[in-house]
């Protein structure tokens, strides 16, 4: 096993780390225990059902050889200023290994202008390593299309991998959570990770939501493609096209009034009346 070790300038900007790295105090951890009691006793609608940080074990460290390894932006090009809030560019570290299992290594999080943004990208890639494939989603439109290329040729000699993000944020964001649900997923030890469950858990009623897109794409990334999936998708087309047609000649289709109502002696009349 091999340590891995923080590395807080590609890190957010958080005012203290050692703050952070202090709640997790044995005191700290008992408090947080009862807070999640009492979070669970108050909230019996179960709105945390999503996420909560106890389905997930926070390691020291992480195996030293894993099998795929992705890095995945939620991208924001808009820098804080004291009249707005934008959202965060938020990159999430994940890999998996060959017990099915998933390991969360690194989140960075900044807000700044576009040029910062790509700066932020190239060097957090150039600290990863070149085995680590990097995505981003691809807004819809020839804007999100010349975004994504330029992207592509900023981080040249890297393996880059924008995606279409398509579905709504909790779907998207329902093969995460079930693998947090199944205790798969551990999460390296590090200043950003309360941060990181305080919008998880969260979600989806916070204001920014950031880091969901992010866990969600990178779980994505690392998902293998199904198998035949161009002959998967045309059975399905073509199964809904029959279910379709079936359901428009069902609903053209007449009703037969029973034998000897007002309507059915009204049928028969006009049927007599056109013989």
């Amino acid at each position: 096993m091999e340590r891995i070790k923080p590395k807080p300038k590609l890190g957010v900007p958080y005012e203290s780390c050692r703050a952070y790295n202090l709640s997790w105090s044995p005191k700290c951890k008992r408090d947080k225990a009862r807070a999640a009691a009492w979070r669970q006793l108050e909230d019996p609608a179960g709105r945390r059902a999503l996420f909560q940080s106890e389905w997930c074990a926070v390691v020291d460290e992480v195996p030293a050889k894993l099998d795929h390894i992705a890095r995945y932006w939620d991208l924001a090009a808009t820098e804080k200023t004291e009249f707005n809030d934008p959202d965060w560019t938020v990159g999430i570290k994940l890999s998996s290994d060959r017990n099915g299992g998933y390991w969360l290594f690194d989140m960075v999080r900044q807000r700044a202008n576009p040029g910062d943004i790509e700066r932020l990208l190239l060097d957090t890639a150039m600290q990863d390593g070149k085995r680590v494939r990097i995505g981003f989603g691809q807004d819809p439109g020839q804007a999100g299309k010349s975004q994504a290329q330029h992207l592509v040729r900023t981080l040249s000699g890297f393996t880059v991998e924008p995606a279409r993000e398509t579905g709504d944020k909790l779907t998207r964001f329902g093969p995460f959570s079930s693998q947090c649900r199944a205790g798969n997923v551990k999460i390296r030890q590090g200043c950003w990770n309360e941060e990181l469950f305080r919008v998880l858990e969260g979600f989806p009623d916070l204001a920014h939501d950031d880091e969901v897109d992010a866990c969600s794409g990178a779980l994505e990334m690392l998902s293998p493609p199904m198998q035949s999936y161009a002959a998967y998708e045309l059975m399905r087309r073509q199964a809904e096209e029959v279910l379709a047609a079936q359901q428009r000649k069902l609903q053209g289709a007449s009703p037969s009034p029973a034998r000897g109502s007002v309507e059915w002696q009204d049928l028969q009349k006009s049927r007599n009346e056109s013989s």
